[in-house]
């Protein structure tokens, strides 16, 4: 009787020891399931691109950003108790990322798109938190006090900002649309939150517009000296010649038939769009193509044309800009302007060049270009800076002689604008901040 017993509840210890090593093995295949979502959701919203510095460590923030107001510095959003979010539960993180509201009750500057990421799902902001909490090494680094002065520093009107200018609601798929696209505008709308970047502001720093509801939305806008190219059908300066294809590729790669990335998008590129999945970037392509655009005011439609092509063969030079563009830019971008391919943009048909605003093509003549950086190769290509080689009139002069080449029809160049950008710019960093993900 007494063997019995015990052969029969060592066989019920075993089944009990068993059926808690089963449940155990779930939960952590779920709780592992939940931290790669979240690590998903960190490349759609590309946290990291942000909240890091070259050479610093992961999420810990420190990255100058201008404002109308003075220069802010992003947070460590590590899970340091002290100077990161180790202490924020669930509803604290959730506050801060999409209602701009810190744990200890103060309101983040709008430098933070929680305007776009109010749109994110309850899920997605969980597997996020899980991913922050459990993943991300801690990283003891106090956050830098903006340079914001007194009395504009004051975060109490933040409150009085958000009732005016944030639509406090997630995103609701349109019954109208297919899943792709609702997909897609949530990518784009939410955290992807390209109309931070691409919308245009208002004279209280608000983006004029937050979805597809206004023309406005994501209709190019400037940033930091950098034009953030418009996202509509326009056919000259935004995607009305581009394929849904050419749209995927530019996601994937920053490389297209029309230009190369530049600008803040070499971080989104390197950091967040080529890591999606390609449904995802699909999806985002497919709601981009359907956004109606109009030309800019004062532009004609783009058309080659071989005449400048042939001014050049001649060694004809009378062109104010042309035998700068000869000597400097001609060996990458060739005499007929249309580049080496997927190696080096054209600029004949460039959307930078074509643009009305030339702050972007001053910029990257001024400064160069950050590096590119796909499937862990940095590209090889990478734009010059000629700052030092040319003065503010030979930049002028170049990039007027580009912006009316070929086809371009764009306005004219001043010295005073290169002035201007020059001062108030820098040479692109040969560092870049690419993060390393499971």
């Amino acid at each position: 009787m007494g063997r019995r017993f015990i052969r029969s509840f060592g066989a019920q210890a075993i089944i009990t020891a068993a059926s808690l090593l089963l449940a155990a093995g779930a939960a952590h295949a779920q709780d592992a399931a939940l931290i790669a979502k979240g690590e998903y959701v960190a490349r759609a919203a590309n946290c990291v691109a942000c909240h890091s510095v070259p050479d610093g460590k992961a999420f810990a923030g420190g990255l100058k950003m201008a404002t109308p107001l003075g220069n802010i510095y992003t947070t460590n959003i590590t899970p340091d108790p002290e100077a990161g979010i180790g202490g924020y539960t669930l509803e604290d993180f959730d506050a801060a990322v999409r209602l701009g509201v810190a744990k200890d009750g103060h309101r983040l500057y709008p430098a933070m798109p929680y305007p776009s990421y109010v749109k994110m799902s309850g899920e997605d902001i969980k597997a996020l938190y899980e991913y922050f909490m459990k993943a991300v090494p801690a990283a003891k680094q106090a956050n830098l006090a903006s340079e914001i002065p007194s009395p504009l520093n004051m975060r109490w009107p933040l409150a009085i900002w958000n009732v005016l200018f944030v639509d406090m609601d997630q995103y609701e798929p349109k019954p109208n649309q297919s899943a792709e696209w609702n997909r897609g505008a949530y990518l784009v709308q939410g955290p992807g939150h390209c109309g931070a970047c691409h919308t245009p502001r208002g004279i209280f720093w608000q983006e004029k517009a937050l979805d597809e509801g206004d023309s406005d939305y994501i209709s190019g806008a400037m940033l930091d000296h950098w034009l953030a190219v418009n996202l509509t059908q326009d056919g000259n300066s935004g995607l009305g010649r581009w394929s849904h294809g050419d749209i995927v590729r530019s996601l994937k790669t920053g490389q297209t038939p029309f230009g190369t990335a530049f600008g803040t998008m070499v971080d989104v590129v390197n950091n967040s769009t080529q890591f999606l999945s390609d449904a995802d970037v699909a999806a985002m392509a497919t709601y981009l193509k359907s956004l109606p655009g109009a030309m800019e005011k004062n532009a004609t439609p783009w058309a080659y044309s071989s005449a400048t092509t042939d001014l050049i063969r001649k060694h004809d030079f009378t062109a104010p800009g042309a035998k700068v563009f000869f000597q400097q830019c001609r060996a990458c971008h060739v005499d007929d302007g249309k580049g080496y391919g997927d190696y080096l943009p054209p600029l004949a048909g460039n959307p930078a060049a074509l643009a009305q605003d030339a702050s972007s093509l001053i910029n990257i003549v001024l400064n160069g270009s950050l590096r590119l950086v796909v499937g862990g190769t940095p590209d090889g290509y990478r734009m010059p800076a000629f700052r030092s080689l040319l003065n503010d009139q030979q930049v002028a002069e170049v990039v007027t002689f580009i912006r009316n080449g070929w086809g371009n029809k764009a306005p004219a160049v001043t010295p005073a604008q290169v002035a201007e950008i020059r001062d108030a710019t820098d040479f692109a960093t040969d560092k870049v901040v690419v993060l390393k993900m499971k």
